[in-house]
């Protein structure tokens, strides 16, 4: 019975062979698009350390004995957060198209992937800035 156990747990704990170039059923659409969010959101947390590097660079060089605005850093630090926030809810109000469906969380996941990815391209452009 134990030996049943263990082998249900790694079973559960593969992840399926999915051909995510050619999906065939609902689940494995949902899967792949989840997979692509999956390395979007990677990518984007690579290139968010990159600019928060840049930017904090940039801020040594301000003088703050005349500029007291918010340095580089300080206001791309709200911005993510925010931007977290309007993600996070937009993906959501654009999964209900399919609200309760089998489709809703590869549209979910197919939001996050794409606006995380513009992200990133902002962010890389932010940090290459001069």
């Amino acid at each position: 019975m134990m030996l049943m156990s263990l082998m249900l747990l790694a079973a559960a704990a593969q992840e399926p062979e999915v051909d995510c170039d050619n999906p065939q059923y609902q689940v494995e659409m949902n899967f792949c698009a989840g997979k692509d969010y999956d390395a979007a959101d990677a990518a984007l947390n690579a290139q968010y350390k990159l600019t928060v590097a840049a930017l904090k660079a940039r801020d040594k060089d301000i003088d703050r004995s005349y500029d007291s605005q918010p340095t580089h850093y300080e206001t791309l630090l709200a911005a993510q957060r925010a931007w977290l926030t309007y993600r996070d809810q937009h993906c959501l109000s654009e999964s209900f198209a399919a609200r309760g469906g089998s489709m809703a969380p590869m549209l979910h996941s197919g939001c996050m992937a794409r606006l995380t990815k513009e992200r990133t391209a902002e962010l890389k452009e932010l940090a290459d800035e001069q």
